[in-house]
């Protein structure tokens, strides 16, 4: 909205090229997605008070969660009226993937956000049915899919790529279409179960966040991308933009949920941050590095698999509890050391996922 002003303006005064720049624009997206959230969240997080939009527990859960009864949550909103905003004014609103990235991030905020509202008005800690909340994910990554697979203008849009091996590239063609369903479903929900603790899911979504517009504003040069050995995505790098704001968005929020939380993300925010990661994944070709650097995300959903396969077929459990992190719980870690550990895994795996950019 505003580059366009600029852009226009630029005719008069030279200074206003400057927005032409990604990289400044960037910077002002975290900026004005960092900012909405640090002024809005206290008076976001008084009404959900005051409404009593409070956090149900599940009596399976640790019993160290108990007092958690009543944080408010529904936070997630916070985030994405901030990656919103951030995107609608400093992003290339001509851009077709920023529109896909955005409208499948709030897709997926919308179907979250009615589970969350079913369990705050049955008071229960059970909103839409499993069956159903998988429909509705699985119906807006193939829309997504179809989106992205329709709208490919090269070879290597619709083209799997394996870091490591610059010479293996696997053609997909119209398999882009389940690809994409598995990377963003898959990464959404695995957001989704790993956010069980102050602070834990959303610090691995920034930090992979950034990695990936790492990726997407080195795919979108054609000179960088030529060097680094990755995919030329022509018009990848504008979701440098989109990522600023979900860099902003995020730190944003955690400045309200860090331990011990003032709000909770709930759904809202938990399945639309994972489907993000995975739509800009899917856009830059780099699928299998978004599952090194969320492997946070993938550990957790394993442990989560393998309890339930391994107790029906034995009785017996692997893990004190799943997902992984209320088994560190039970083991005695107190909640903050959980929590900490944890980013520090995911700062090492980022880094990692960063080292293939030359590793080729």
């Amino acid at each position: 909205m505003l580059l366009m002003l600029a852009e226009q303006l630029e005719a008069y005064v030279s200074a206003f090229n400057v927005f032409q720049y990604l990289t400044f624009r960037a910077i002002l997206g975290t900026l004005t997605a960092l900012g909405i959230g640090l002024l809005v969240g206290p008076w976001l997080i008084a009404r959900l008070e005051r409404h009593q939009v409070g956090q149900h527990v599940r009596s399976e859960g640790p019993v160290s969660h108990y007092s958690k009864a009543g944080t408010p949550t529904m936070g997630g909103a916070l985030m994405l009226v901030g990656i919103a905003v951030a995107t609608l004014l400093w992003g290339d609103l001509t851009n077709r993937f920023v529109w896909l990235v955005l409208v499948t991030t709030l897709t997926f905020g919308l179907i979250g956000g009615t589970d969350d509202w079913l369990k705050l008005t049955r008071g229960s800690s059970e909103g839409l049915r499993a069956r159903t909340k998988m429909l509705l994910q699985s119906i807006a990554a193939v829309i997504a899919g179809i989106a992205l697979f329709a709208t490919a203008t090269t070879p290597v849009q619709t083209t799997l790529i394996v870091p490591l091996l610059k010479d293996v590239a696997i053609p997909l063609g119209v398999l882009l279409i389940p690809l994409t369903w598995l990377v963003v479903v898959g990464a959404s929900n695995a957001v989704n179960l790993t956010d069980g603790l102050d602070g834990l899911a959303i610090m691995p979504t920034v930090l992979v966040g950034g990695a990936l517009g790492i990726f997407a504003y080195a795919s979108g040069n054609v000179n960088f991308a030529d060097y680094l050995a990755i995919p030329y995505v022509a018009g990848a790098g504008e979701l440098t933009v989109f990522v600023g704001a979900l860099v902003g968005a995020g730190l944003a929020f955690l400045w309200f949920n860090t331990y011990p939380a003032q709000v909770f993300m709930g759904d809202v925010g938990s399945l639309a941050m994972g489907a993000a990661l995975g739509m800009i994944a899917m856009v830059v070709r780099q699928e299998i590095v978004l599952f090194i650097m969320g492997g946070v995300f993938v550990a957790e959903t394993v442990s989560v698999m393998l309890q339930v396969l391994w107790f029906k077929r034995t009785g017996r459990r692997i893990f004190r509890m799943a997902p992984l992190h209320h088994h560190f719980e039970l083991k005695g870690w107190p909640e903050p050391r959980v929590i900490v550990r944890f980013w520090i895994v995911s700062v090492v795996l980022v880094l990692i996922g960063l080292a293939t950019l030359k590793l080729r």
